[in-house]
């Protein structure tokens, strides 16, 4: 399209147009000696009519509309030309809202037949909209009036695809949805792209729109896109939903049967909301139809399969405490897998307490390959070395405790016979984990070596009997002090030692992970001394002047130690409850005597170094004399 033809239609005036479209230079165009007119048939990049650039222009303005019947009377057939989109000016019009424009182009096509304002009106571009989509996307509704008001029947239009009310509902516009189910007499298209309708938009629009939908046609309900998805699967996979609860109450009300539609995936309503952990709304599919909760997938799963699978805790705590579906507690899916089964796999800790706490679940059925919960607990423990407060290790061990047992197979065909492939894992174990232990060790070892030599409380002066001691030496909590700093150098040292061992190629495996082992206890005491070092320091220096901040100090360094352990405590504490519902009464009674008798062991073993030191410096303290400050010089008469 020429260049000064494309700028007159869209910023320049309507007298200057007309000038250029008759063959006389525009004052727009200064210099021009034209006299031939331009051709109205070129277009732009886009496949862009000159009609479509003038319909495009934003505004409502007398000039664009002269400059539209200025252009169609002279090529009247632009009015049906579509662009390389399939937009028609017509889809331009409504596109731009300008309502002069579209009511004059739908002037025009009047003026042309009814037949042909009719075929430009349900006109469709490459997306399958009409100027109505464009209409319903600006929201306009003194537009869309317009254009219901000469063809009631547009708002049919495409019956594949995204629909005019799809859209008004997708855009959450209440007014123009009703204006267009009122103006068509309800003959309209409820379609959407990938086979949804009008309601699958409307769940997720809010219960206002919902009840206008489900008001018009209820049998929306029970239609599927094309993954198989009815409403009330889509509304059931968003779990916090403004008003979510009130529209499944809503289609479940207008289709109770809703329940019971699987989607191509062979999963129902309540495992979509199983899968996003949805708690209230399997509630809700519950309360209204509890043999829901038998009802399986494409894989044998029910909805308790699904939510341990996807690691979904609440819909699982939630279910293991209903006692109305404790019969699906052992049901079995394809692959014979109970809950308890996937629960162990996952290794999960939360979930497999919520399944493993509650009595009806049996420890001792087997899968397909033959499989107790017991038996994968043991596969799932890696070979060789680990972290014996894994949470593998801990579900073992519960297990075990409950009396589970083993399947009616040989267990030589669970074990790996790939020793290779296990003895390379290892080395990659050893190899890392001594990486990074070893910095911790040096790093321990390097600061208690300056500890030693940076005193608190400084050094006596050199004119002194022991000049360049340190001045508190001899207090009680300076010995401590000097010995916590020590054995946490003396133990950092030695796991620095292991660690060169456990990282040295020459050193067999067995002894490289025996040293990786002992590097890891003897770092753990080394954090203990250097905590209690760093308390007794901050204790001796502030304890002359602020009591009170000491103390604080202390506490607050001791926090070390706790969260040393804060792991391997958490995941015993989770586990006591539902190992002593499944122990009763009589295993509580030994249990919590016995608990109390190891925890105390436990801090014993921790506090371990401490104790030492602190007997040690008791001992060396005991009968120790204290060398007296030097008296200065008498001064001479």
């Amino acid at each position: 399209m020429d260049a000064g033809l494309l700028a007159l239609a869209c910023s320049g005036s309507f007298e200057d147009l007309e000038s250029l479209l008759n063959g006389r230079p525009a004052a727009y165009t200064i210099g021009s000696s034209a006299t031939q007119p331009p051709s109205l048939y070129t277009v732009t990049v886009g496949g862009d009519t000159l009609l479509h650039v003038v319909a495009a222009i934003h505004g409502d303005t007398e000039d664009s509309t002269k400059k539209a019947s200025l252009v169609f009377d002279k090529a009247p057939s632009l009015l049906f030309v579509q662009n390389s989109q399939g937009d028609t000016p017509l889809h331009c019009a409504a596109r731009a809202g300008n309502i002069r424009m579209v009511s004059l182009l739908v002037d025009l096509a009047n003026g042309q037949g009814v037949n042909n304002a009719k075929g430009l009106l349900e006109t469709q571009n490459k997306n399958k909209q009409t100027a109505l989509h464009e209409a319903v996307r600006s929201g306009d509704n003194d537009m869309v009036k317009l254009f219901m008001g000469v063809n009631p029947q547009l708002a049919r239009f495409p019956e594949q695809g995204t629909s005019p009310l799809y859209l008004a509902i997708l855009l959450e516009n209440k007014i123009i949805a009703n204006t267009l189910y009122e103006l068509s007499g309800g003959a309209i298209s409820y379609s959407g792209p990938s086979g949804q309708n009008a309601l699958h938009a409307a769940v997720l629009r809010g219960k206002g729109l919902t009840e206008m939908v489900l008001g018009w046609n209820n049998g929306l309900t029970t239609q599927q896109d094309d993954k198989g998805s009815t409403p009330l699967h889509l509304v059931a996979s968003m779990p916090r939903q403004k008003d979510g609860r009130y529209i499944r109450l809503l289609l479940l009300k207008a289709n109770p049967d809703a329940l019971y539609q699987m989607d191509n995936d062979g999963s129902f309503p309540i495992h979509v909301a199983a899968s996003v952990g949805s708690r209230i709304t399997i509630n809700v599919f519950l309360q209204k139809s509890p043999s829901c909760a038998g009802l399986r997938d494409a894989r044998g799963r029910t909805f308790l399969h699904v939510a341990v699978d996807k690691m979904k805790i609440w819909p699982v705590w939630s279910a293991c405490r209903n006692q109305s579906i404790s019969w699906i507690l052992n049901m079995q899916d394809n692959g014979g897998n109970t809950a308890l089964h996937l629960a162990v796999q996952k290794g999960t800790l939360m979930i497999f307490c919520a399944i493993f706490g509650n009595k009806k679940v049996h420890l001792n059925l087997t899968n397909e390959k033959g499989k107790t919960p017991l038996d994968i607990a043991h596969c799932n423990i890696p070979k060789g070395l680990h972290y014996n407060q894994n949470t593998e290790v801990k579900i073992r061990l519960a297990l075990e405790l409950a009396d589970a047992k083993r399947g009616i197979c040989r267990l030589d065909y669970f074990e790996e016979n790939d020793i290779v492939q296990v003895r390379k894992d290892e080395m990659d174990k050893v190899k890392e984990g001594t990486g990074n232990l070893c910095i911790g060790s040096v790093l321990i070892a390097t600061v208690t070596f300056a500890a030693a030599f940076a005193i608190p409380g400084g050094y006596r002066a050199d004119d002194h009997t022991n000049g360049g001691t340190p001045t508190l030496a001899g207090k009680y909590t300076f010995d401590a002090f000097t010995l916590a700093n020590a054995l946490a150098f003396t133990f950092s040292a030695m796991a620095t030692i292991s660690l060169m061992f456990s990282g040295s190629p020459m050193v067999s495996l067995p002894s490289r992970r025996m040293h990786i082992q002992l590097a890891y206890f003897l770092i753990a005491i080394s954090v203990t001394n250097l905590t209690t070092a760093f308390a007794l320091g901050s204790y001796m220096m502030l304890a002359p002047v602020a009591h009170k901040i000491a103390i604080a100090v202390c506490v607050m360094s001791f926090l070390v130690l706790v969260y040393q352990n804060l792991d391997p405590t958490i995941k015993n504490c989770v586990l006591v409850s539902p190992l002593l519902r499944r122990k009763g009464i009589c295993y509580r009674i030994v249990t919590i005597p016995l608990t109390a008798f190891m925890f105390m062991g436990f801090v014993l073993i921790q506090l371990s170094p401490v104790v030492v030191f602190i007997c040690l410096t008791v001992l060396i303290h005991t009968g120790h004399k204290v060398e007296p400050a030097a008296q200065p010089p008498t001064p001479l008469a």
